[in-house]
């Protein structure tokens, strides 16, 4: 009875991995999205919140948070179509939501596997943020 369940689990993985690929999600380890994303023709999007992106981001993300409401409309009017687009978020859950509602609208989506926690464990850079300097009135 084992080996059953074992196997029916070997094939239900197997076709969720394909639905993945059908639906034009494709998801790579660092090293791949590393590569990847040195494309010009790619873009590169965060899909944490504000708080997140400002701890740390992968360089050259954009941060549209897949959390809030009119994500889409945000993502519609930054990215292009015709360009791949690269997601993450902190572990890979959120990215994966993500990347469905963009294939959902016509994007080509490559997610990061374990997100930017995996980035970072595999000894990948990132970008801290600096937010504008403030005039402080002294010379």
């Amino acid at each position: 009875m084992n080996k059953f369940f074992t196997t029916l689990l070997g094939v239900l993985g197997l076709i969720s991995t394909s639905c993945a690929q059908a639906d034009g999600i494709r998801s790579v380890n660092a090293d791949e999205f590393e590569k990847g994303i040195k494309n010009q023709q790619t873009q590169v999007v965060d899909v944490r919140t504000a708080d997140e992106y400002a701890a740390g981001y992968i360089a050259n993300a954009q941060n549209i948070d897949v959390t809030e409401s009119n994500f889409l409309q945000k993502a519609t009017k930054a990215l292009d179509k015709k360009k791949v687009i690269y997601v993450y978020c902190r572990s890979g859950k959120r990215s994966m939501v993500a990347a469905q509602k963009l294939t959902d609208a016509g994007y080509k989506v490559v997610n990061l596997e374990g997100g930017i926690m995996g980035w970072i464990a595999a000894g990948k850079p990132i970008t801290q943020y600096k937010p504008a300097a403030t005039p402080s009135g002294k010379k």
